[in-house]
C-alpha cells in the first residue's frame, strides 16, 4: 500500500502506543482495595492513588492527543532542489 492512504505514519502508531501504556500504569497505579462498610481502608486516600495516578493518566491523554496531531518532517533530496540547466 501506499503510504499517502494512511493518515497517520509510523512514528504516530509508536507514540500513541506508548501514550496508551502510559495510560495504563496510570490506572495500575489507582488500583487497590476499598473499604467495606465493617472495615475503613486509609490507603483509599494515599498520594499515589488521589495525586499521582491521575497526573500520570493525564500525561498519558495529553500525549496521545500530540501523537494523533505530530505531523513528522517532510524529507526533501538535495538531488530535487536543483534547477535543470537552460539550453
Amino acid at each position: 500500500m501506499n503510504k499517502q492512504n494512511f493518515a497517520l505514519g509510523k512514528i504516530n502508531f509508536i507514540l500513541l502506543a506508548v501514550s496508551a501504556a502510559v495510560v495504563i500504569i496510570g490506572f495500575i497505579l489507582m488500583a487497590g482495595s476499598g473499604s467495606t462498610e465493617e472495615a475503613f481502608n486509609p490507603d483509599i486516600f494515599s498520594v499515589r492513588r488521589t495525586k499521582v495516578a491521575p497526573m500520570v493518566c493525564l500525561v498519558g491523554f495529553l500525549s496521545m492527543v500530540f501523537a494523533i496531531l505530530y505531523r513528522p518532517k517532510k524529507e526533501t533530496p538535495a538531488d530535487d532542489t536543483e534547477t535543470p540547466a537552460k539550453k
